[in-house]
């Protein structure tokens, strides 16, 4: 009774490795004791709950932007698609992809909240950038609830879209194939794809120091994308600090080294391109030359043929 009294005085603020070092000398008896009266102290300090859930939030058809998009849909097709980024036809047909991810069952207790109103709700996120507690209140759904929401609902459009938009050639014939797109559109032979970067700037992390600051003065991570001839993603990779360059960045990436580095991407052979030459991907002057990446000559004393084979790499988009 003793340590129960002590503890009592003064658990609030008693550190953890005084606590370790005091209990050390105790027997079991003493011990089970503190333990009783440290559980007390942390259910005595969790906060009650005052709400199952906040009356407008039960009432989100009524209150939430569900009402104004119905609107938008049937008069102002052009503002729907602003609102969202997207026409109604093609949120349409992205709901029916990611639906059966992102449904739940209803219970006894509440009913569950609509996979559409689920994406919706992300796709706003996506277009705005708006925090939880902002969205909130044009959702109608909680920021606690949009904070596993939208991740649930980013992971199943990329399970569901993947591999129909993001397909990665793996054969002779479909690299030859976006080479052919690239002469015919840009009249550059033997390319099978354009490589950049993109600083997407975030607010970073706790305790994370410089590790997300970059060289333009704010803090990003990179996403790293390969392009065909039509600007259409053929590779995304998403998330190297943005202390990292763009060239440090594709080194890191699965393309980089289990596919380029150690020739597994299964490219034609130099025989079937135009004069014999490599195939290559394209790319600026922050990455590393490689036998099939080519980037521009430095910009000092260009003869003729250097500044037009410069030029011709700022036309893919570079």
């Amino acid at each position: 009774m003793f340590v129960c009294r002590k503890f009592l005085r003064v658990r609030t603020n008693v550190d953890q490795q005084t606590i370790c070092g005091m209990a050390s000398f105790m027997d079991s008896k003493q011990r089970a004791a503190l333990a009783i009266v440290l559980l007390t102290s942390v259910q005595k300090k969790k906060k009650k709950r005052s709400l199952w859930s906040k009356r407008w939030l039960m009432k989100r058809e009524q209150y939430s932007h569900m009402g104004l998009l119905k609107e938008l849909r049937e008069r102002n097709p052009d503002d729907f698609k602003n609102y969202l980024r997207m026409s109604d036809s093609s949120f349409n047909t992205l709901l029916q992809a990611v639906a059966p991810r992102i449904s739940k069952q209803d219970t006894c207790m509440r009913q569950t909240i609509p996979a559409k109103q689920r994406l919706i709700a992300t796709l706003r996120y996506l277009a705005t950038g708006r925090s939880f507690e902002d969205l909130k209140f044009s959702a109608g759904i909680s920021a606690q609830a949009l904070g596993r929401i939208i991740p649930e609902t980013c992971n199943a459009i990329v399970e569901a879209l993947n591999a129909e938009y993001l397909k990665f050639p793996s054969t002779e014939v479909e690299w030859k194939t976006v080479a052919k797109q690239f002469e015919d559109y840009w009249n550059f032979p033997n390319c099978l794809g354009a490589i950049d970067g993109k600083h997407v700037r975030i607010q970073p992390p706790s305790s994370s120091g410089s590790y997300y600051f970059n060289y333009k003065g704010y803090f990003s991570i990179v996403l790293l994308a390969i392009v065909n001839a039509k600007y259409e993603c053929l590779m995304v990779d998403v998330g190297k600090n943005g202390r990292v360059s763009d060239g440090g960045a594709m080194e890191q990436t699965f393309f980089y080294q289990q596919q380029l580095k150690n020739d597994q991407l299964h490219l034609p052979s130099n025989s079937d391109s135009r004069e014999g030459m490599n195939y290559v991907f394209v790319a600026d002057e922050a990455f590393a030359l490689h036998k099939h990446v080519l980037k521009p000559f430095p910009q000092k004393n260009l003869s003729r043929e250097r500044r037009i084979y410069n030029y011709r790499l700022e036309l893919e988009g570079l």
